[in-house]
């Protein structure tokens, strides 16, 4: 600022050589910045009335096509325009089919007060809680330092009035009351960011927990990200998001609440010392309340809308973390076909999104934060000035007047300069304290932003639970015939599952059952069929006949949407169904954590198996050498030191680990070789195990007794099979 000013006094001197005076300078200067903070705030309206102009043209020249409005083509160089719609595909496609309760952009109103509260509920449970401790404590804390900062203001005060009457034995006995109160003082403003941090990490647990067991809740962790197509980010919301919204709530516990004690017990101090200069005592408050009301509704006005800004760099941010995540997951893959490219552009035109959209952010914030400064720093400090000098200017001055005694005179002036100064600190915090709540204005609109993001998504795991969902569909209502009813745009499930005891009735049936894709795509539309106990099947047909789709709905992964399922109902120790996908999922742990998933060790000695089971076991599928060469304890990162044809073998010891009276087997032992295959299967067959299977292979035909097969275009054949048919591989294609 020191170099800017001289500059500023060069180009002045300057002009005032060329005939241009200082004053005339200054207006110009200042009549400049008024210009351009005009143009400033009536841009962004004249851009949004444009934009909605623009928008309505592109509107009326649409074509519709197939009963829905598409849009004309955009430039083909219009990466930005790509990623963005990429970004917000499935969202955006259902956000059209919502309500105008729904679609309310975040921001202060009703939806983010409602949404508040339900978290704060979820935060604060009860009255008596640990979060409520925490509360109190820091609320003291921030009186008592209301407290130290008026004591304070009061010692610098005395200081002042000694040093001008020259009493040193006093002001050295105020000066040691000064540095005394300094220990206390810096303790508290310690404790106030300690507890701080304390109510943000308690704010965070509480908050984490809770959306834990609903991200765990009736498989909800599954139905998030393949049945549901509003919250694309998962991961994001439940890490980044909740821990910026439990700081926020935090820090705007801290931001609120200490100013407005602030202002309340330093506006008393201001009367009483007003009262003391026998002067109008509400004089000063009248004159700040007009001047804080003017300026915080001309704030109000023109302040951008941060809690969309905020809310949509979140967005953008998740998104980044997503295509990240996905080079991660298909890291092989993308190497395998040389995608590097490709993927390095999304990568940067998704963190060029990003960039863009703060530095949207810190431009508004740039004029938004000058025009607060010009108020508060300045208008503010003008009117203080007169607040402080109107008791001096104003007050009684009766005895002064009679009383001509120098010592009364010098008495009255250190009385009055005790005041100033006193007056003067206390202003100065009023200020910063009003100036703080003036800046919450922006956290709580970013809050709004937050705040939304987390609701949503707590919104999102209670629905989805419920078994109602949101994705995009590749059908209407009108194109199911009647299959699936939609509600509000929103397919209903109205199918049932049924758990049946009947220890003589383990069969699993289905009873005009549809198979139906999560974008309610129809691939089946009516299956009915009964497995009993011993019914091997094999299910045969062409890719995406609906083969794996069966065996979701048959785990109730996928929703029915209409019809019947009778399953049996798991017993103790002994489960229904169990599945073995192609690429088994490998966990984190030991050797012996792999074998017994998604068992714990506790409920392994519940069972009572004991290592020596779990070393025959391995030894059942080809895997002892796995054990001699590692103990059952020791944890490696198993999904990259066993092959491919190990990890299948590893499931297939899951699956005799656990012994289900039903398994369900997606081509799970592709990598294997056939005559460990072949011993798999005999050994399944002997534990009582009755196999439903998806292969390819002839070599397995022969541990099957019934075949399901599927064409393709919806339609099925579920029968026995002949003796000889093990042979026929043309039943394979």
């Amino acid at each position: 600022m020191s170099v800017l000013s001289k500059y500023v006094d060069r180009i002045a001197k300057t002009c005032e050589q060329n005939g241009f005076t200082k004053h005339a300078f200054s207006y110009a200067l200042v009549t400049s910045a008024i210009v351009a903070l005009t143009i400033k705030v009536t841009i962004p309206y004249m851009k949004s009335t444009h934009s909605q102009y623009v928008s309505q043209t592109e509107m009326a020249k649409s074509k519709v096509i197939n009963g829905s409005l598409t849009p004309t083509e955009p430039d083909g160089s219009d990466d930005d325009f790509k990623l963005a719609e990429a970004e917000k595909l499935l969202v955006a496609q259902q956000l059209k089919k919502k309500s105008d309760k729904h679609l309310v952009a975040p921001g202060l109103n009703k939806e983010f007060l409602k949404q508040l509260v339900m978290l704060v509920k979820i935060m604060i449970p009860q009255t008596l809680s640990y979060e409520t401790g925490l509360l109190s404590v820091h609320t003291f804390c921030l009186i008592s330092r209301t407290f130290l900062s008026i004591y304070v203001a009061a010692l610098e005060g005395a200081l002042v009035k000694f040093i001008v009457r020259k009493d040193v034995k006093q002001f050295a006995f105020v000066l040691l009351k000064w540095f005394g109160i300094a220990i206390p003082a810096t303790f508290i403003n310690s404790m106030i960011r300690f507890l701080e941090s304390k109510l943000a990490l308690a704010f965070r647990t509480r908050l984490v927990r809770h959306s834990y067991r609903l991200y765990f809740k009736n498989q909800n962790y599954y139905r998030v990200s393949n049945l549901d197509g509003r919250i694309e980010n998962a991961d994001h919301r439940l890490t980044e998001d909740i821990s910026v919204f439990a700081s926020s709530v935090a820090h705007l516990y801290s931001s609120l609440t200490k100013p407005c004690f602030d202002l309340m017990l330093i506006g008393m101090a201001l009367m009483r010392s007003s009262r003391k200069m026998k002067a109008n005592i509400l004089t000063g408050p009248a004159l700040s309340i007009s001047v804080i009301a003017l300026t915080a509704h001309i704030l109000r006005i023109v302040s951008p809308k941060f809690g969309q800004l905020v809310s949509e760099e979140a967005n953008r941010y998740g998104y980044l973390r997503h295509i990240h995540s996905r080079i991660i997951t298909n890291a092989e893959e993308i190497a395998f076909y040389g995608g590097h490219k490709v993927e390095m552009q999304q990568l940067r035109q998704a963190y060029n999104r990003l960039v863009n959209q703060m530095n949207n952010i810190f431009s508004q914030k740039l004029w938004f934060v000058m025009l607060e400064q010009f108020f508060m720093k300045y208008v503010w400090s003008g009117t203080g000035m007169i607040m402080v000098s109107l008791p001096i200017l104003t007050g009684s001055d009766a005895e002064s007047s009679i009383l001509r005694d120098s010592v009364v005179k010098e008495s009255n002036v250190s009385e009055r300069t005790q005041y100033l100064t006193t007056a003067r600190n206390l202003l100065i915090s009023a200020a910063d304290a009003i100036e703080r709540l003036m800046s919450s204005y922006k956290e709580i609109v970013a809050l709004a932003g937050y705040t939304y993001r987390v609701a949503g998504m707590m919104d999102v795991f209670e629905e989805t639970a419920q078994g109602v969902y949101c994705k995009a569909t590749i059908v209407e209502n009108d194109q199911t015939n009647n299959i699936i009813e939609f509600r509000n745009g929103k397919p209903i499930a109205k199918g049932r599952i049924l758990y049946t005891n009947d220890p003589e009735n383990m069969s699993i049936t289905l009873k005009e059952v549809p198979v139906v894709t999560p974008n309610c795509d129809i691939v089946v539309p009516n299956l009915t069929l009964c497995i009993k106990p011993g019914v091997h099947l094999l299910i045969t047909g062409p890719n995406g006949c609906g083969k794996s789709s069966l065996f979701r709905i048959l785990s109730g992964l996928w929703p029915i949407y209409a019809g019947e399922l009778q399953i049996p109902k798991p017993v103790e120790n002994v489960p229904c169904m169990f599945y073995i996908p192609q690429r088994p999922y490998m966990s984190i742990g030991s050797l012996c954590d792999q074998i017994i998933y998604p068992d714990t060790r506790d409920d392994m000695k519940r069972k009572q198996i004991t290592e020596n089971e779990l070393k025959s076991i391995l030894k059942m599928v080809s895997l002892e050498h796995i054990a001699q060469r590692d103990s059952f304890d020791v944890v490696r990162d198993w999904k990259d030191i066993l092959s491919g044809g190990e990890k299948q073998r590893m499931a297939v010891a899951r699956l005799f680990y656990h012994k289900p009276r039903y398994a369900l087997l997606d081509e799970c032992t592709s990598a294997v070789s056939i005559d460990v295959e072949s011993s798999i299967y005999k050994i399944a067959k002997s534990m009582g195990i009755t196999l439903l299977t998806i292969t390819h292979r002839p070599t397995l035909w022969k541990y099957h007794t019934h075949i399901l097969e599927f064409d393709g275009l919806g339609s099925w054949q579920f029968r026995k099979m002949d003796e000889n048919e093990q042979q026929k591989e043309q039943f394979l294609h």
